[in-house]
């Protein structure tokens, strides 16, 4: 049975001693938007112990995180981004967790961006081996990662009855007997949902009319999803009959060609445009970064799309030969990062296509809490785009539960 202590976390998402080392500084960033500048280090001694003795100590949450020592930074619980990312050098006043608001665009900031992809490759290729999550506090995150699933079906044959399923077992997606001997006394207290239903627009007021009372969002997929390839109006009218059948979130693919050809005016206008017709809906912007051929197009892309008042990023449709991957994911989370220092809005993130394992949730949780901290997991700011993967959690906290492994049929399917 989950402790106390492993109950809170899931409930507030802070998983106090999940992955320990997290409370360390992130790693030397992996590219820049700037041009490098003088280190600490390659101060003379002289000047260096000159500069420190006429100069009071600067404060944790002044800390520049570029080449300062873990052992230097202090990090309050709850309060990881505030700790690491406020420094002297940030525009940003502080952070705000208000809806995102579109902000000119500044071609400037986004040309800058550079990607330095051995650095990206050694950041994730280290991240799988370096948090390792067992045993409580592995369910504890599971549990939470559940919370953050945006349960999707886009398929051809979607009928009223498959979305009905689908519904249900977004209502409960972990067996109630499962839930009662991890949690015992606490499992009626905590109610465990998935993030939101995802489905095509023509099922939108089916999903409504199934969650009705639950809280549970409808998202639909608009825009010509997957390709995008419909005229501009059409696109906008789909958002707009979305939203009129009840659907709370947009995910809207954008103007790849826009992107691959570097008309960052092109893409802001559109995007901006989407966000006007979403109105009160949350809109995630699909950047489909298997199509986008540079990380240096995914970065750049990423910050057009928040300068154009998107409430997430998401890296994929599903439906493309590459979808999530951890090079893309970390490159976004840090132009989320550099978003969030500059303007101090708190920008969402939306992993889909090919995360599938619990193994890989587990990893994109840690990398989602080193790069942004606690504040970024919790499902207004961090949605999973899949289905497979809530059985593949289920059957991984039915083993925590018994000791042993159900079939997939054993469950009830997502």
């Amino acid at each position: 049975m989950l402790s106390r202590t492993c109950l809170a976390s899931v409930r507030r998402g802070s998983f106090a001693g999940a992955a320990r080392a997290s409370a360390s500084a992130p790693p030397r960033c992996c590219f820049s938007t700037e041009a490098p500048t003088a280190t600490k280090e390659k101060e003379a001694p002289a000047a260096a112990a000159a500069a420190a003795a006429a100069s009071p100590p600067t404060p944790a949450l002044q800390l520049d995180t570029r080449n300062v020592k873990c052992a230097d930074v202090k990090v309050a619980p709850m309060n990881e981004s505030f700790s690491r990312f406020a420094c002297d050098t940030n525009t940003a006043t502080a952070f705000t967790t208000a809806r995102v608001e579109k902000v000119p665009l500044d071609l400037t900031w986004v040309m800058r961006s550079r990607v330095n992809k051995s650095g990206v490759d050694r950041r994730c290729a280290e991240i799988g081996t370096r948090r390792s999550i067992k045993k409580k506090w592995q369910a504890a995150w599971l549990l939470k990662a559940m919370t953050c699933i945006d349960l999707t079906t886009l398929a051809g044959d979607d009928t009223p009855s498959n979305v009905h399923r689908l519904c249900e077992k977004a209502k409960s997606p972990v067996r109630k007997d499962i839930l009662a001997e991890l949690l015992g006394a606490d499992a009626a207290d905590l109610k465990i949902t998935t993030g939101a239903v995802c489905v095509y627009p023509a099922r939108v007021a089916d999903a409504v009319a199934n969650l009705a009372g639950t809280g549970i969002p409808v998202a639909a997929v608009a825009t010509g999803f997957p390709s995008g390839q419909i005229k501009h109006e059409h696109k906008l009218e789909e958002i707009r009959q979305a939203v009129a059948d009840g659907a709370s979130e947009i995910d809207i693919v954008i103007n790849r060609q826009a992107a691959l050809c570097g008309d960052w005016e092109t893409l802001y206008r559109e995007v901006s445009e989407f966000r006007e017709a979403c109105g009160d809906a949350h809109m995630k912007s699909i950047l489909a970064v298997g199509e986008l051929a540079t990380l240096t197009n995914v970065h750049r892309a990423s910050l057009v799309c928040m300068m154009a008042g998107s409430d997430f990023i998401k890296t994929s449709t599903g439906k493309e030969k590459t979808n999530a991957t951890l090079a893309t994911t970390l490159v976004m989370l840090r132009a989320i990062r550099g978003y969030a220092q500059e303007t101090g809005y708190m920008v969402g993130f939306k992993p889909a296509g090919g995360v599938a394992k619990a193994k890989q949730v587990l990893t994109y949780q840690a990398l989602m809490k080193e790069e942004l901290g606690t504040e970024w997991l919790q499902p207004h700011l961090f949605r999973i785009g899949a289905s497979s993967l809530v059985t593949d959690i289920e059957r991984q906290l039915y083993h925590q539960a018994t000791g042993e492994y159900a079939a997939e049929h054993y469950l009830a399917m997502s």
